[in-house]
């Protein structure tokens, strides 16, 4: 009988999960510096709804968007959040882009790097019943287009912006680039005729392409993207290369989760913890392969040593591209 106590008792340990150093003890707050609708506000709240269908978390998760000034007014928020360990900041390229192209004061070594949660990849989209059928035909035509073909994205002198003018910098064509406040309104100027394209991320475009509204021409990556399930036409493993079709242009973009700056070991441990078994999760595991997604999950060392790359590799992209605030 006794034998049996203890097993049972060790068997509700298990259940009751790890104890922590620390945990938090009111709402925690995941603030997205980008619209609703998307690719960053998407990944907080998927990240939200798997927290709390598996309780992970005994507090609830409130996602909160604040995308004044491209981001920035988030990330200054977050910057005088010092040791306020009940807020987090999803983020993605822009931790170094918004910084270097305004002059914002801050750095994301003012935060406290949580994890990578994946990698995230590009495409060159077009309306549904546009006459172009690889990229190449869209690029024959914009050299010779009176006005210039529009292309929209999110915000200025940001990712998609950046990619616009790596495809000029390659071909010689020449855009007009439209900036809105997230990749879901871009979208949507698209599949009304205001936009010639988009260089939006795939979870931007996934629910247009699935209606008929829009069509990826080529993605700007190196290699296909690793999912063969069918979207409509065809899977995203089927969309070719955008230097496949002879456009030399490849960009993916980080999706990562950080802290105020000051907080303790214990409280980062804590989220590190917590994002990793968000990543082992079937939900998660449908999530990246619904947009598309690249699985690249990072913390400690690792993360820091990414993003230490990263933002040097965005310097120098960002001087090339004359959008560093000053030049």
């Amino acid at each position: 009988m006794e034998r049996r106590l203890l097993a049972a008792g060790a068997a509700a340990l298990c259940l009751a999960g790890p104890a922590y150093a620390w945990e938090p003890t009111k709402p925690v707050e995941i603030v997205v510096p980008f619209s609703a609708g998307g690719a960053s506000d998407q990944m907080a709240r998927t990240i939200q709804g798997i927290i709390q269908k598996n309780q992970l978390s005994s507090q609830p998760i409130v996602v909160i968007n604040k995308p004044a000034a491209a981001g920035g007014e988030a990330m200054v928020e977050i910057k005088k959040s010092t040791g306020d360990a009940h807020k987090l900041l999803t983020t993605s390229s822009g931790i170094f882009m918004t910084p270097m192209t305004t002059k914002l004061p801050v750095s994301w070594t003012d935060y406290t790097p949580v994890v990578m949660m994946a990698q995230d990849a590009f495409g060159l989209w077009v309306k549904a019943d546009s006459p172009y059928k690889t990229s190449k035909d869209f690029i024959e035509a914009a050299k010779t287009a009176e006005p210039a073909l529009k292309v929209g994205g999110t915000a200025a002198k940001r990712e998609d912006q950046l990619i616009v003018f790596a495809i000029e910098k390659q071909t010689g064509a020449k855009f007009a680039y439209v900036p809105h406040s997230g990749g879901g309104a871009a979208s949507t100027q698209l599949s009304g005729g205001h936009l010639e394209a988009t260089t939006n991320n795939p979870s931007e475009e996934v629910a247009n392409w699935r209606g008929g509204a829009n069509r990826p021409l080529c993605v700007f990556s190196d290699k296909a993207l690793p999912y063969t399930e069918k979207v409509a036409d065809k899977s995203w493993s089927e969309i070719p290369t955008c230097p496949s079709q002879g456009l030399n242009v490849t960009y993916q973009m980080l999706r990562g989760m950080f802290m105020p700056g000051k907080v303790t070991a214990e409280q980062q441990a804590y989220y590190v913890d917590l994002f990793r078994k968000v990543s082992e999760t079937p939900e998660w595991k449908e999530y990246l392969a619904r947009n598309a997604l690249v699985p690249d999950f990072r913390d400690g060392q690792a993360y820091v040593d990414f993003l230490k790359t990263d933002e040097e590799r965005h310097r120098q992209l960002l001087t090339e591209a004359g959008f560093i605030a000053g030049n």
